[in-house]
């Protein structure tokens, strides 16, 4: 395959061995003067083709708005007479001129501006204008009559002369283009390849949980003797741990999964266009988040947009099942018109839909049945006081010793009835009663009495409170049963 050296025709080149000079002038000043007229021609160039496009530009400007004046004047609107409706113009011009102006000039001076520009020349038309009709010698009944014409032939004139520098401008502006892409210069270099490493974008955050916690208050910490201290520690870290399963929450709709939920069914091309274009949507925890609008939306009655977010969903969910390149495996199908990929996934759809629809509603119906009937709860008197449980391990020992101070004065017989009163009662109440109370939240025990009757509910609780078990402030004697076993 020949090469073409052809481009390199367009280098010039100051220490050119072909340069013809005097004899009496040195090669070297031969080079620096050719290197000077190289640089100087070049900088020509550049200015000229700069002046040429600013002028024509501008030009264009003008050129429309005198031919308008030009065809006002011929035929001057209503019934103003031309001569009139010039000077009006001129007039404007001088009070309330705008401040329009070229790239470049400054708006502030009037001579800048196109409207500047079009005052001197209405100016310079009407001087000549009026010498014509003092020249002609006229009467002064046509003078007026005379005078529009005049006016009207002067901007024809300007009108001719205006269009033919604007077409010469753009021969000398080609001209020299054309001269210019005929040399190879510095201004031509441009980067071709680069090795430089570019670091990969990095991977979008993981869809962010809305707490559920609504802010808790600062509680005083308080030392008190109580009868079952494990039982005590025990509450307050199942406490605790309900308490960090509640931060967690349920995972939020970002404004990209938001913008995403809102595609239509169906739409495959635009959700695959969709998250190429937002990879925050393809992340951990975002098909959750659709399916918990998806959720919110169908119990507020927004059944279409319940739709929607089941289906955008599924997309994902699918997508995510697919392995590392998911979601072009999954949009190919689909966009193709997989028959049996599109019947799995819109039967997938649906079925789940109607799921969702069925859980929404039996959930309205148990809020509903809940809100409806009287319940037992227990609810602290007061924001500081609290509600907490003596859960006892077991029966009192065979040798049952008391310690501490205020026990000097106490009957151990005494003490072991109440121990033993308090553990037939425990064992006496329901296995979920039961389990409620060894967790030690107040939620969780009125979960449980939420969902009895009231009768059987209210005797619980006054059980709780007859063996001890339920304490609003605690003191006194303290339960070690479980030590003594140990």
């Amino acid at each position: 395959m020949p090469l073409n050296y052809s481009k390199w025709d367009q280098l010039e080149l100051s220490d050119d061995s072909d340069i013809e000079g005097h004899p009496n002038v040195d090669h070297k000043s031969l080079v620096r003067m050719r290197q000077r007229q190289i640089h100087e021609q070049r900088e020509m160039r550049k200015y000229n083709i700069k002046n040429l496009t600013a002028q024509i530009a501008c030009n264009e400007v003008l050129l429309p708005r005198i031919k308008k004046i030009h065809a006002d004047l011929s035929s001057p609107p209503s019934s103003t007479p031309a001569p009139a409706y010039f000077n009006a113009l001129v007039d404007q011009l001088q009070t309330n001129p705008s401040p329009d102006c070229p790239p470049g000039n400054d708006a502030t001076k009037i001579e800048q501006t196109y409207d500047g520009m079009l005052l001197s020349l209405l100016k310079m038309v009407g001087e000549k204008s009026k010498d014509k009709v003092k020249e002609a010698g006229v009467l002064e009944a046509d003078k007026e009559e005379r005078l529009a014409k005049d006016l009207v032939a002067e901007m024809e004139v300007h009108i001719k002369q205006l269009g033919e520098t604007i077409e010469k401008d753009k021969k000398d502006l080609a001209s020299e283009l054309a001269e210019q892409k005929k040399h190879i210069t510095m201004d031509d270099l441009h980067e071709g390849f680069e090795s430089h490493y570019v670091a990969p974008t990095p991977a979008p955050p993981p869809v962010p949980n809305k707490s559920l916690d609504k802010g808790k208050q600062k509680e005083k910490a308080t030392t008190i003797e109580v009868l079952n201290p494990q039982s005590v520690e025990t509450s307050s870290s199942s406490k605790a741990a309900d308490d960090d399963a509640e931060e967690e929450g349920l995972p939020e709709l970002t404004p990209s999964l938001e913008a995403f939920s809102k595609i239509p069914l169906w739409s495959y091309e635009k959700s695959f266009e969709f998250i190429q274009e937002h990879r925050d949507v393809y992340v951990p925890g975002a098909s959750d988040a659709l399916l918990v609008a998806a959720f919110t939306a169908q119990g507020e009655g927004k059944s279409k947009y319940a739709k929607q977010c089941v289906h955008q969903s599924l997309l994902i969910q699918y997508c995510e099942k697919l392995g590392r390149d998911g979601v072009g495996i999954f949009f190919k199908k689909m966009v193709s018109g997989d028959k049996r990929a599109l019947k799995v996934f819109i039967d997938d759809v649906e079925s789940t839909y109607k799921h969702l629809v069925e859980r929404v509603r039996v959930n309205a119906e148990e809020r509903k049945a809940s809100e409806g009937r009287e319940q037992i709860q227990l609810v602290p008197e007061n924001p500081d006081q609290t509600i907490s449980f003596n859960i006892p391990d077991g029966p009192p020992p065979e040798n049952l010793v008391l310690e501490g101070p205020g026990t000097e004065g106490l009957d151990i017989e005494q003490v072991r009835r109440a121990l033993q009163f308090r553990w037939d009662v425990y064992q006496s109440f329901p296995e979920e009663l039961q389990e409620a109370l060894k967790k030690g939240g107040l939620d969780d025990v009125n979960e449980v009495l939420g969902d009895m009757d009231v009768v059987e509910a209210e005797g619980l609780v006054n059980s709780l409170d007859a063996a001890g078990i339920l304490n609003f402030a605690e003191g006194g004697i303290r339960d070690q049963t479980a030590e003594k076993k140990e």
